[in-house]
């Protein structure tokens, strides 16, 4: 149970730092201290103190001039949230951790495991602040790919935890889960991977703030196929810094992931399945047809803050299901 707390923390971080993102808060704060960091300004010195340091970088001049003391303290608040969210994360997963490993209640391969699992939370500590170094320059907006690489370690983590998680609550092959060929193994761990470049690929969206052009379904400005598509040089860039094709190729993924569930969805239920294997599969064809629901939605509305929220939260939720049903479908030697 304690691990599904920590990754249930690591899904609230998720969300928050999409909020954060989308009221663009992220850079309100313009130091990075993981140690001494814990308390936000105390009195009325201090928080004129933190304001000046940030009307000091671009973002100040370029989008927020003439912003009052407590229009900062409203963007500031959800930054230093998710900053202090990330610490007890760390908290609550290294305290009990280390009790339990004194008490000899964790093998050697699982404190290996869980060591590593701390590494890669460390890390995406570092990544956020590298992330947030990219938009405190002249042009005061944070680089698409430092933020994809930081949504992207997220899930590697909520990925690599979740899976741990339910290995350590069925650490034995289940005797309820009927046996079922390698292919339908190995399908599930492709939809899962899809499922997964197509968040990250939701990441550039972000970065670009794409979800504001083109706000029509299933046409972009009028068209299928927009007028555009892959106008960079080298062709590459096209894919990353493209509003046009960035959204393009998003669109096309959800649409795959969505088509792709459908059939898996289809496929693996005319198979014998145990109650629960059955289960996951309907939670992931659900989460799917949601989380598509969502993304025309925030699209069409123009990125309403509560649903562009929903979305990325919804994204994690499809993966997390993705994740069990791999799980379930594993076979006995995994």
């Amino acid at each position: 149970m304690w691990l599904f707390a920590v990754i249930g923390m690591v899904f609230a971080m998720v969300v928050l730092g999409g909020v954060t993102r989308l009221t663009h808060s992220g850079l309100s704060m313009v130091e990075w201290k993981p140690l001494t960091g814990w308390l936000p300004p105390l009195n009325e010195t201090e928080w004129q103190a933190a304001f000046g340091q940030y009307r000091q970088f671009p973002e100040y001049a370029e989008f927020n001039p003439g912003m009052t003391l407590s229009g900062f303290k409203g963007i500031f608040w959800l930054e230093y949230m998710h900053r202090l969210w990330g610490r007890l994360i760390g908290t609550v997963f290294l305290l009990p951790g280390l009790f339990f490993l004194f008490r000899g209640w964790l093998s050697r391969r699982l404190a290996v495991k869980l060591l590593l699992a701390f590494v890669l939370g460390a890390a995406q500590g570092g990544l956020g602040w590298y992330m947030v170094k990219s938009g405190l320059i002249k042009h005061p907006d944070v680089s698409q790919y430092r933020l994809t690489a930081h949504l992207g370690l997220a899930l590697a983590i909520l990925g690599y935890m979740t899976w741990l998680a339910l290995g350590l609550l069925k650490p034995e092959p289940d005797p309820e889960r009927i046996q079922q060929p390698d292919y339908l193994w190995g399908a599930a761990i492709a939809l899962m991977g899809l499922i997964a470049v197509t968040a990250l690929s939701g990441g550039f969206v972000a970065g670009l703030d794409a979800g504001f052009a083109y706000n029509t379904f299933p046409l972009m400005d009028g068209q299928l196929i927009p007028d555009g598509l892959f106008s960079l040089h080298p062709l590459w860039r096209s894919f990353f810094e493209d509003i046009a094709t960035v959204q393009f190729v998003h669109r096309s993924l959800a649409e795959t992931v969505l088509l792709a569930v459908g059939v898996f969805w289809i496929g693996a239920l005319r198979k014998r399945l145990a109650p629960r294997t059955r289960l996951a599969i309907n939670v992931l064809g659900l989460a799917a047809a949601i989380q598509v629901g969502l993304g025309i939605s925030t699209l069409v509305l123009v990125v309403p803050l509560h649903l562009a929220a929903s979305h990325q939260a919804s994204a994690v939720v499809l993966f997390f299901a993705s994740m069990w049903v791999v799980h379930r479908l594993r076979p006995d030697r995994w």
